[in-house]
């Protein structure tokens, strides 16, 4: 399927084909390079724009909360940084955003609150400026001494 396809998928539920051009243009707006792409068939995007038009699909429906597994896993250190600024702008736009990362860091930087999970259970939950300058948390999960 094409990228524009794609982001009618997600909009599955919604009748009006007015409604469905205006969330897509949302999604233009905030993913200009899936506009540029938008005949283009999705798996040949590459990785970070896959991951984009992933997140684009799931805002067709304009969801109150959005729930991101791993998305910087494969991507160019470039896609990483666009992708989680792509997010700080979803969560500006009045998205609850919750995110499950394996790069603490830069899931820290831009969270507000962080949960770390030890063994299946919280180890430790506060205010993500406070979890960045832990020091145990500083040693075990971001790698510094």
């Amino acid at each position: 399927m094409t990228v524009a396809e794609n982001l009618e998928m997600g909009a599955y539920t919604l009748k009006s084909g007015h409604e469905i051009r205006e969330r897509t243009g949302k999604v233009f707006q905030l993913f200009p390079v899936l506009k540029e792409r938008r005949h283009q068939r999705a798996g040949t995007l590459s990785s970070g724009e896959q991951q984009m038009l992933t997140m684009g699909r799931a805002l067709m429906l304009e969801p109150k909360l959005l729930l991101l597994d791993e998305p910087s896993f494969a991507l160019s250190p470039n896609y990483v940084d666009i992708v989680f600024e792509k997010v700080e702008e979803i969560n500006e736009d009045g998205t609850t955003v919750v995110i499950v990362e394996q790069n603490a860091r830069m899931a820290l930087e831009y969270a507000d609150r962080g949960y770390v999970f030890q063994i299946g259970e919280i180890f430790l939950e506060d205010r993500a400026e406070n979890l960045l300058e832990n020091e145990e948390v500083k040693r075990s999960f971001l790698g510094e001494e």
